[in-house]
């Protein structure tokens, strides 16, 4: 026992009326190392004020700042079989399950909702990263199709911000088979004439941005996104080249015609609302019709 630490110190500081400080309460800008005060941060919408950079938000904090007031219905998860494989490494994949599930609050990696943007209404779907990377396997893959059978059954618009590693290895070619089935839920969705808006958030890569990440009718990303199959580092030691500067981030993306916009999260819900007003053949609101129109990328020659 350390008589100085565990008795001395606790008497000393209810002596002064001290207290111990959160160790979260102020967080640094990975981009310049400047110390950022938390509650501003998080009313900020994780978005560092002096430098625009984009931190990772959970899919709740998402769907919150997205959605008018607010408000909004999650849509309920279709059941799926969990740990088909019985799959192992370091520890057991239900024992890894349990942890993400513990730590974020969530079922998996997908939550979808119904709610509105700007009175418009809509279907959400956002993937969160924390819950093992937003890596997608059977119970995600299940979430996304019930996102997209709701918004062609209520004929909405479907919104789905992607953040993702890739397909969830502990479940194999089950994970893979994932990536068509959600390519068919796009198409489906196509089928009813209702668009269908990708949100790139950083990072988004592998197998996700091999089907529904990529089939949008128009794609937005967040500032500094990291966007790709591969990793960098990973088609680097591939070519034995090196990179150009912003490869893969969501800025070199647009000037070469893969996203079509870069759009900070602070005006993200205004600018989704004013395209899919534009798709749904409705009235914008004053303060859309004000607005400069967003920069977007320029046509392939």
């Amino acid at each position: 026992m350390n008589w100085i630490t565990n008795y001395v110190r606790p008497r000393i500081n209810s002596m002064l009326g001290r207290r111990e400080m959160p160790e979260n309460l102020w967080i640094k800008d990975p981009e310049t190392g400047e110390m950022v005060f938390h509650e501003e941060l998080k009313n900020n919408q994780w978005v560092i004020p002096s430098s625009g950079y984009h931190m990772k938000i959970s899919a709740r904090e998402r769907l919150k700042n997205f959605m008018d007031r607010g408000e909004y219905t999650q849509l309920e998860a279709p059941k799926a079989a969990v740990d088909p494989l019985k799959f192992r490494d370091e520890k057991r994949y239900t024992d890894r399950l349990k942890d993400a599930k513990s730590k974020t609050g969530l079922d998996d990696a997908i939550v979808s909702a119904r709610g509105a943007i700007e009175g418009l209404p809509i279907i959400a779907c956002v993937q969160d990263f924390a819950f093992m990377g937003g890596s997608l396997g059977m119970a995600a893959g299940e979430a996304i199709i019930k996102a997209f059978e709701t918004a062609v059954a209520e004929k909405r618009p479907l919104v789905l911000f992607a953040a993702s590693g890739g397909a969830r290895m502990q479940e194999g070619i089950l994970s893979l088979m994932q990536l068509p089935r959600t390519t068919v839920g796009v198409e489906r969705l196509r089928e009813a004439g209702l668009p269908y808006v990708v949100v790139l958030t950083n990072p988004t890569t592998g197998g996700v941005t091999a089907s529904y990440a990529m089939l949008g009718d128009v794609h937005i990303a967040e500032p500094g996104a990291l966007i790709g199959f591969a990793g960098p580092r990973v088609i680097e030691q591939t070519i034995r080249e090196k990179l150009p500067e912003g490869f893969q981030r969501a800025e070199y993306l647009m000037d070469h015609g893969m996203v079509d916009m870069v759009v900070s999260r602070l005006e993200m819900k205004e600018t989704v609302a004013r395209l899919l007003k534009i798709w749904m053949n409705q009235p914008a609101t004053a303060a859309q019709s004000n607005a400069p129109a967003p920069q977007m990328a320029a046509p392939a020659a």
